[in-house]
């Protein structure tokens, strides 16, 4: 299979991964046959890549960090306990999701399962899911993101479920904000914006209440909005003064931002992504950091589609963690325009006259 922008994408293609809707639930299930209707609604729902069945790569499979099974049940989670807690704005003191602790300590368990699978660390995350269901799959991406970096750091078993627990519930003072702060295009009045700035404050009020949920948890709802520079909100905190757990949960939680569709912009490539945190050392997160995240993400992912310097069309193989800027691809088009029946491959570290030009 491969992974293309909707506007490569014809009808009679074939879905080779499901399209997930904001519970969890698949809207497009493997093996759809596509036709007008169904890339037009893909499109308005901000959908703008696919993985789609080629005969040509049939053999590739995206590596993804995590089972579907995991990924589903962590979203449905999400979305039913954010639901909840939304539909009980008015109720302030009551405790909504009694179990909420240990629900999510048991459903971190499975992400860290997962990972613990892993042949290398290099991250994927590989699902495609409408614009509605951004916030409950951000929560998760950001989840898998900081188990990563806590496995990085060294973190003990205890240190770990705190950080996870903290980074599935760090944007729950969303539940508090007005629906159309959630699907804005981004310019907010100065109302709006003080508004918006409140949330870390709401989810750290709701999650404290929890006598099972660890006060440094909460704090992942409090600090993912602070940077290094002090320029964050809502406290201002520089340095050191922000928790271990709030610099990875905000790290996170901007990287997968940057690579999500959004209202009011498109998304960034990995690649720019990562291009965009180092510039950003020293002044959003620790410049340590930052590299230490970005040397567990896999820049050009297993089935990216890639056009080369050389007018090549071709499609990621294998990652090199040595070498996350040099994968192995397969040429499947070449330079005038000539689809393979035969394809081949390259080893981009050792082409070295061979660049990546953008992903297709």
């Amino acid at each position: 299979m491969r992974r293309v922008h909707l506007g490569m994408v014809k009808p009679g293609d074939k879905v080779a991964k499901p399209v997930f809707q904001e519970n969890g639930n698949v809207l497009l299930g493997e093996g759809v046959e596509l036709n007008d209707r169904y890339i037009e609604r893909l499109r308005n729902l901000g959908i703008d890549f696919l993985f789609i069945e080629d005969g040509l790569t049939d053999d590739i499979e995206p590596e993804d960090a995590i089972r579907e099974e995991t990924r589903r049940q962590a979203v449905t989670t999400i979305y039913n306990t954010m639901n909840s807690i939304k539909e009980d704005f008015g109720d302030k003191g009551r405790t909504i999701a009694p179990d909420m602790g240990r629900n999510f300590r048991n459903l971190f368990g499975s992400i860290m399962q997962d990972l613990a699978t892993r042949p290398n660390m290099l991250v994927n995350l590989s699902s495609i899911h409408s614009m509605d269901a951004y916030l409950f799959q951000h929560s998760f991406n950001v989840a898998v993101l900081a188990g990563i970096m806590g496995i990085a750091k060294g973190l003990n078993r205890i240190q770990l479920e705190e950080l996870g627990v903290g980074a599935l519930l760090f944007d729950i003072g969303m539940t508090r904000m007005p629906q159309k702060l959630l699907t804005s295009n981004g310019r907010y009045t100065p109302e709006e914006q003080k508004l918006l700035h409140s949330h870390p404050k709401e989810g750290f009020d709701i999650l404290r209440k929890y006598h099972d949920i660890s006060i440094v948890s909460a704090h992942c709802a409090l600090q993912h909005h602070e940077r290094f520079n002090g320029f964050g909100y809502p406290r201002g905190l520089k340095k050191d003064e922000i928790h271990l757990y709030g610099q990875i949960v905000g790290l996170a939680d901007m990287y997968d931002a940057l690579v999500s569709p959004r209202p009011h912009r498109k998304r960034y490539t990995t690649s720019e992504a990562v291009e965009f945190l180092f510039a950003a050392g020293g002044t959003f997160f620790d410049l340590e950091l930052i590299k230490l995240f970005c040397s567990h993400i896999s820049v050009y992912p297993v089935s990216t589609t890639l056009l080369l310097n050389t007018g090549q069309t071709v499609v990621v193989t294998e990652n090199n963690p040595l070498a996350v800027h040099r994968p192995r691809v397969r040429v499947i088009k070449e330079a005038d325009g000539t689809e393979l029946k035969s394809p081949y491959e390259l080893e981009l570290k050792d082409e070295l006259h061979i660049t990546i030009v953008k992903e297709l």
